[in-house]
């Protein structure tokens, strides 16, 4: 579920015929906002610390982010990811065209 929290800011680093590669920086409070994965990715965390995952069934649950221990998903995955720390998170997404 989307609500009134700013917005993560991403930034796409590479982007050409084989993979999408984007910065996600969660400052304190942030959140995607909700979304659906069209491609199978690979997220690399930049930051330790926890998000909370929102699913689009409205089931919640902790993601642990530790520097350096990635983790892939498949295509189709939909939630939308906060950070409810009171410091930032950043991770890097690899999504395969």
């Amino acid at each position: 579920m989307t609500t009134q929290r700013p917005k993560a800011i991403s930034t796409v680093q590479v982007d050409d015929d084989t993979f999408r590669v984007t910065e996600w920086h969660f400052p304190p409070g942030s959140e995607t906002g909700d979304h659906v994965h069209g491609m199978d990715y690979v997220v690399v965390p930049m930051t330790t610390g926890t998000l909370t995952i929102v699913n689009d069934d409205g089931t919640t649950f902790p993601s642990e982010m530790k520097v350096g221990q990635s983790y892939s998903r498949k295509t189709g995955v939909a939630h939308n990811v906060i950070n409810e720390n009171d410091f930032p998170i950043t991770f890097v997404e690899i999504e395969a065209k």
